[in-house]
């Protein structure tokens, strides 16, 4: 083969696999990424190009495992993504659900969507028969099945029913408050078998419920957090004291009502014990104000100041007129106040007063008299 013939052989060649590399190039970098565009859509627009290029390809070879479920059947799956979990974690979530298979893929995924960056905490309904690419975008979804009910201590039934509207759950104020003021047998046994009023057991805090719960569901997670919120060794607590959990529970509604600083709960739960033990009724507002109900006028459940004829309201719950407890707690507790009833201060007060420099703070004393003398002029 003579030279002429050689130098056009190889310029055939070279041509051959400049052709190549284009048409290589082409196909990795146009005909890929616009094929993945139209199966799963564009890429982040914070992605640069030689990265889009990048994860287009990896798609591209990986397509059927992003559109192949785990399995055919299967019973739908609540997923729960927690608050601060990164995306690296979640995926590794589903995959320990069975909800995925191919972790890298699915990461992959997130990415060229710029899925990983906004991934929405709370609860899921995931189907099993899901692909990766609609569970992807589920977790993208910015309204989660889940919703944060809260309340504070010291609330009563009827405060705490009256967030449902706005809360975006479908319960109804009605709903709720029917179970608390009948609760079933499965309520009940949660706490004590022949509870007949649940008062004084919803527990403060923050719950998180899927929308979809019933007043069932969602007074079983709080009698359930009321429970777990209890010290190991409450029952030894409660023997020493001489009080029942619901004698417990009713005195621990009341301090929550009259205490401000959390440090003076076990001195006012001091002092109504020695009152009872003395047999002395108790004489706190509060129980009146839970025995009046709702004012009109203040647009309150809770009447401030109360007048003279109210401290003589008839109500088992009066305990200006009533010796000893109150038949059921007044408002729902919080921990603080539980534990004063469970472990008091050990003192000889019998009366307390709020003191006259608007600090929140009480004066304490065991004389009558003295008591008096520390009225604001």
């Amino acid at each position: 083969m003579n030279d002429k013939k050689q130098k056009i052989l190889l310029g055939a060649l070279i041509l051959i696999i400049a052709f190549t590399a284009v048409l290589f190039i082409f196909c990795m970098g146009v005909l890929i990424p616009d094929e993945i565009v139209n199966l799963f859509g564009p890429a982040d627009p914070a992605m640069d190009n030689s990265s889009r290029i990048l994860y287009s390809i990896k798609l591209y070879f990986n397509q059927g495992v992003l559109n192949t479920p785990v399995t055919s059947s299967g019973p739908n799956r609540i997923f729960v993504i927690e608050p601060g979990r990164t995306a690296n974690e979640i995926v590794e979530d589903l995959v320990q659900a069975q909800l995925i298979k191919d972790p890298e893929t699915f990461r992959n995924y997130l990415v060229y969507k710029g899925i990983d960056r906004q991934l929405q905490a709370g609860s899921y309904i995931l189907d099993s028969k899901l692909t990766p690419v609609e569970i992807a975008e589920l977790l993208y979804d910015t309204t989660p099945e889940d919703i944060v009910f809260s309340f504070l201590a010291g609330w009563r039934a009827e405060e705490i029913a009256a967030l449902l509207p706005t809360s975006g759950t479908t319960i109804s104020p009605e709903e709720f408050l029917d179970l608390i003021e009948n609760p079933t047998q499965e309520l009940t046994e949660i706490i004590t078998p022949g509870l007949k009023f649940l008062e004084g057991y919803l527990f403060p805090g923050q719950y998180q419920i899927l929308k979809s719960a019933t007043a069932l569901e969602l007074v079983s997670q709080i009698l359930n957090n009321f429970l777990s919120q209890l010290p190991e060794d409450y029952q030894s607590s409660l023997e020493l004291s001489n009080l029942n959990l619901n004698q417990a529970v009713t005195l621990a509604s009341i301090i929550e009502k009259e205490s401000i600083l959390p440090e003076e709960a076990p001195l006012i739960a001091s002092v109504f014990i020695n009152r009872l033990n003395a047999g002395m009724p108790l004489q706190s507002d509060p129980t009146v104000q839970y025995a009046i109900g709702y004012s009109e006028e203040q647009k309150s459940w809770w009447k401030n100041p109360l007048s003279s004829p109210d401290l003589t309201v008839i109500s088992p719950y009066n305990t200006y007129l009533n010796n000893g407890l109150p038949p059921t707690p007044i408002c729902n507790p919080g921990l603080v106040s539980i534990k004063a009833v469970l472990n008091p201060a050990d003192t000889e007060y019998l009366f307390f007063r709020a003191a006259c420099d608007g600090s929140g703070r009480h004066i304490f004393n065991i004389l009558y008299e003295d008591h008096l003398k520390a009225e604001c002029k």
